[in-house]
């Protein structure tokens, strides 16, 4: 019922009217440019805000309640201080390497968000590899985060940046393998693809028990690639200060804060579009009357409400387990995901092609 391509079809047909066709593809990217980093901005302040609420209601606190209604100017004005603090790097550093890094983290990020599918007809590109590129260039994230490990000069943050390479690489392979599920399933690599073969029910529910295990599995995996906790070693306050970005401070601080909040909002939506069906609606076999009053909710709220819901669970993963120690986190990728995940990845072959799914 809503689809966004005539609006974007209008937009590009009013620019092609009166700009040549180099100026029309400067404009719309321009376009594009400008409304994702709005978007992001918004949404890294507003997931900020809700995880310290999230925190404090974990610790029986009240959370930020001083700088505007609510204080949810608090985050603003968080952002406001890091802007204009001191850039202060190490006399011993490599200057090149050390700026360098936290661009790569937010390019990474920048590059993965775009894939993505917010609503019908309302995406950035829609490619027909969309989960392999999803997930090839959010693994050029580990880069930055070795990077700038190494390039401050630091024995803590070197030991940050090691440990977190070692976990984001293990942890790939869990989350790929879980994505696989879906696609064995879909048949299709490409997202709009993946959507469209939900309209008659989510594959997690429709896919049988194999899918939930690896919905599960593909939470697990998510937390630990966004370096959260229980999984955030990298950044063990106790035992390496600020972990890989011990050196970093103001806005360069704040890009790996940044880069850090889109890769959650990254793997949520990708969770929320593989396994519960993106923008589509929640329909019932063929109960014609419920399902129509589902399709009047318009697709972007189903979408960032679904996406909500992984973003909520994974807040509630931090605030709840304690911190594993590093070995733990690799037995646990290595010992028990991964077999669980190649295991299930072949039953679910093995239901695919006896066509054993709703």
């Amino acid at each position: 019922m809503y689809n966004f391509s005539s609006l974007t079809n209008s937009i590009h047909e009013s620019l092609s009217a009166s700009l040549s066709p180099v100026m029309v593809t400067v404009v719309e990217w321009s376009i594009i440019g400008i409304v994702l980093i709005t978007f992001v901005a918004l949404s890294v302040m507003g997931m900020v805000y809700i995880e310290r609420k999230v925190a404090a209601f974990f610790q029986q606190r009240i959370g930020p309640n001083r700088v505007g209604k609510w204080g949810l100017l608090q985050t603003l004005a968080d952002f406001l201080k890091l802007l204009m603090k001191e850039h202060i790097m190490a006399r011993s550093a490599d200057k090149f390497l050390f700026n360098l890094a936290p661009f790569i983290m937010v390019i990474a990020a920048f590059l993965a968000i775009g894939a993505i599918p917010f609503a019908l007809g309302l995406h950035v590109m829609d490619i027909n590899i969309g989960v392999f590129y999803i997930s090839a260039v959010s693994s050029i994230g580990v880069l930055g985060i070795l990077i700038g490990g190494w390039a401050g000069n630091n024995k803590y943050s070197l030991i940050g940046a090691l440990r977190s390479g070692a976990q984001i690489i293990s942890y790939e392979i869990s989350a790929l393998l879980s994505l696989l599920v879906i696609v064995v399933l879909a048949g299709d690599l490409q997202l709009s693809a993946i959507i469209e073969s939900q309209a008659d029910g989510w594959w997690i529910f429709k896919g049988h028990i194999p899918v939930f295990i690896a919905f599960v599995i593909f939470l697990i995996a998510g937390t630990a690639e966004t370096n959260r906790g229980p999984f955030d070693m990298a950044e063990a306050e106790s035992e390496l200060t600020a972990g890989f970005h011990t050196e970093y401070s103001g806005i360069k601080f704040a890009m790996f804060f940044l880069a850090e909040y889109v890769n959650l909002f990254i793997i949520a939506a990708v969770g929320a579009t593989v396994f519960l069906g993106g923008w589509m609606p929640f329909h019932i076999g063929n109960w014609e009357a419920f399902n129509s009053i589902m399709d009047y909710i318009p697709p972007i709220l189903w979408f960032f409400g679904k996406t909500g819901f992984i973003i909520g669970l994974i807040m509630w993963f931090k605030w709840t387990f304690p911190r594993l120690r590093i070995d733990q986190l690799l037995v646990l990728e290595w010992k028990y995901l991964l077999p669980i995940n190649l295991v299930n990845l072949l039953v679910v072959a093995f239901i695919a092609m006896m066509g054993w799914y709703f």
